[in-house]
């Protein structure tokens, strides 16, 4: 049996090691289930189905962790089944999620395409997607697959065909037809942002002996919320035990594939919602039976074996389809890692960050096997924004309200503040990235290769997030936003891109980016006012008479960018018409739809000095008929200004 029955190591003082990892009543469920799946449930005609020329393939993924157990050499972590599994099998060294947030991540894992190739960085946006993008469990099932999903979903597309055979609490790969093999998603929600956070809370790991990184100020909150994450990731590795146990004990556990993995970073700030490797690097552990041993890697053919190889979620369903023996449509941008289609190891992984919630962002990053790259498009934010889910959590209020004390020196206090344009980090020598190297001479050839490696990534998949979001759901087009991404005479990549390049760069001169103020492209128009913005009161200054006609722009983007800089570092004579251009936008009756609307919103969530009266004219905004749908945050920005949070 998988499911280990004693404590191995005593961290947290005296205990009854399976009572206080899972409670009675899910234990005995959870062995009801072995009991039911090894008898009624599957039955002989099932198992002796299992004589077949192709696996069965077993996912178990966790929300909201990193690599923090055992397996990967963390001496806090309690985790003895996913060792177990570790040791029996293998694991990837570096795996990331591509997205630092469950949507992201899970947006790039059903298609196996890049998010921002196909506008769905941004959370719960739910972009359409073009037919020529298939999902993977639909095209497992037209190759015989049952395919079962239990049960997270939270793609930021609309399903675009039949996905699952059934994707639900009930969806299980018991209920296949005999003789069909069966790919499972089992996702545990044990471990999520909101279980660190519950309270009360009895702790089983020693809040004393808790690792806080040393970006965050070691304090009470921040020890009790990271030791409280470790007992979550101990009660889900019990989970992630019983249904290794409910394999086995169905004479499954040799014909059937398994791997395990979270499905992005801590949640906890810094490192969910982050596109660093803190915020992306997640634990990845397969086990492949000996009788399907010539689909695994070469490197990890002994147990406890480790994989060099870099991977991250858009591999995932190319290598699903290629352990199937299905080769991986083109459209798909991952490389299949096991199976006979596999592909040369890459030399970069790659990562990104959008909307998240109710804050704006645009960051992009890059790893090799040593150094992490991050490009920041809105260095003007800090990275702590105002979110509103995030600030539920103890640390990031402690933190938030140590730093306007200036109680924190640095590291801790960079994430409230300004971001640089590029970060540079070595994760041999600085593994939780607080040291910056993008401006060490020393590691400039290293700068250049990895800014090189992100900017031809941006040019081969097509990256439409340099778009506002509000294009990605423009209906006038006739075309998806990945479509009109490979689409040059819809979209002009290399102009558009360039723009944002000089924009965010502080480093360029202003007199570089005001002609493009001017532009005939109204993406261009928008990246130059944002350059404007970026660069602050000087510049705004300088900007004058181009800056001000673009208050009357016919495009929202550029007109509510400059409204934004008029309006908190411009004149004061044209500070009320800025203010009225940000309320008219933020109007739905205007016709420019949630996308709009809410860039309207947080635009003026940025004033510092609204008064009462402009503060009751943005509450009598009208948010519609209907109530808020995914992807609209409109109301927690409305409440964010009235209580001046940014």
């Amino acid at each position: 049996m998988w499911l280990f029955r004693e404590r191995q190591t005593d961290r947290g003082g005296g205990l009854s090691w399976l009572g206080r990892i899972v409670p009675g009543a899910l234990l005995a469920a959870l062995l009801l289930s072995v009991v039911g799946v090894a008898g009624v449930g599957a039955g002989p005609d099932i198992v002796a189905a299992q004589a077949t020329s192709r696996p069965n393939i077993l996912w178990i993924t966790s929300e909201d962790n990193g690599p923090e157990l055992g397996a990967y050499g963390d001496r806090y972590a309690t985790t003895p089944n996913l060792d177990a599994l570790a040791a029996r099998g293998y694991r990837y060294r570096v795996a990331w999620s591509n997205g630092p947030v469950c949507g992201a991540s899970r947006t790039a894992l059903i298609t196996g395409v890049h998010p921002p190739s196909t506008g769905g960085e941004h959370m719960r946006s739910l972009v359409p997607l073009p037919g020529s993008i298939r999902l993977y469990p639909a095209l497992l099932r037209e190759h015989g697959y049952y395919a079962t999903n239990n049960s997270k979903t939270d793609y930021n597309y609309a399903e675009v065909e039949t996905t699952w055979d059934e994707s639900s609490a009930k969806a299980h790969w018991q209920n296949r037809a005999a003789d069909q093999p069966f790919f499972a998603v089992f996702n545990i929600t044990t471990t999520h942002e909101s279980q660190v956070r519950t309270r009360p809370h009895t702790w089983v790991h020693d809040v004393d002996a808790a690792p806080v990184p040393p970006y965050m100020p070691n304090v009470r909150e921040t020890r009790e919320d990271w030791a409280q994450y470790y007992d979550r990731i101990t009660e889900m590795d019990a989970q992630a035990g019983a249904r290794l146990a409910e394999l086995e004990a169905a004479g499954l556990a040799d014909d059937t594939i398994v791997m395990y993995f979270g499905d992005h970073g801590a949640g906890l700030p810094r490192s969910k919602r982050y596109p660093y490797n803190s915020g992306l690097h997640v634990p990845l552990i397969v086990y492949v039976p000996e009788r399907f041993r010539e689909l695994g890697p070469a490197e990890a053919s002994q147990p406890g074996s480790v994989s060099d190889r870099l991977v991250s979620f858009v591999d995932l369903p190319p290598t699903l389809l290629s352990l199937a023996g299905v080769q991986p449509p083109e459209t798909m941008q991952g490389r299949a890692f096991m199976g006979p289609f596999t592909t040369p190891d890459p030399e970069y992984v790659y990562g990104f960050r959008g909307r998240m919630d109710e804050r704006y962002d645009l960051t992009r990053s890059v790893r090799d096997q040593r150094y992490v790259y991050l490009r920041n498009y809105m260095p003007h934010r800090p990275y702590g924004q105002y979110v509103q889910y995030l600030f539920q959590t103890p640390t990031t209020a402690v933190w938030k309200q140590m730093y306007d004390e200036g109680r924190l020196q640095p590291p801790q206090t960079y994430f409230w503040e300004a971001k640089p344009t590029e970060e540079l980090y070595d994760l041999q020598e600085d593994r939780y990235e607080t040291r910056n190297l993008a401006s060490s001479p020393a590691h400039d050839a290293v700068l250049r290769r990895m800014r090189a490696a992100l900017d031809a990534h941006a040019r081969d998949i097509r990256d439409v997030g340099f778009l506002p979001e509000y294009e990605l759901h423009r209906t006038d087009l006739a075309a998806t936003p990945y479509e009109r991404g490979h689409d040059p005479a819809r979209y002009d990549f290399d102009r558009v891109y360039a723009a944002a390049q000089r924009a965010s760069d502080r480093a360029v001169p202003f007199d570089a980016i005001r002609p493009a103020l001017a532009d005939a492209d109204p993406v261009v128009r928008y990246w130059a006012a944002t350059g404007v913005l970026i660069r602050g009161r000087d510049a705004v200054s300088a900007a004058g008479a181009d800056l001000e006609r673009l208050l009357s722009d016919p495009e929202p983007g550029p007109r509510i960018v400059a409204a934004e800089a008029i309006g908190r570092f411009g004149a004061p004579a044209l500070r009320s018409r800025a203010l009225a251009v940000l309320l008219g936008d933020a109007d739905p009756s205007t016709g420019g739809g949630v996308p709009v609307t809410q860039f309207a919103l947080y635009a003026l969530n940025q004033f510092a000095d609204l008064t009462a009266a402009e503060k009751a004219a943005v509450a009598a905004t009208s948010i519609g008929p209907t109530p808020p749908a995914r992807g609209d945050y409109r109301s927690a920005l409305k409440a964010a200004i009235a209580q001046d949070l940014r």
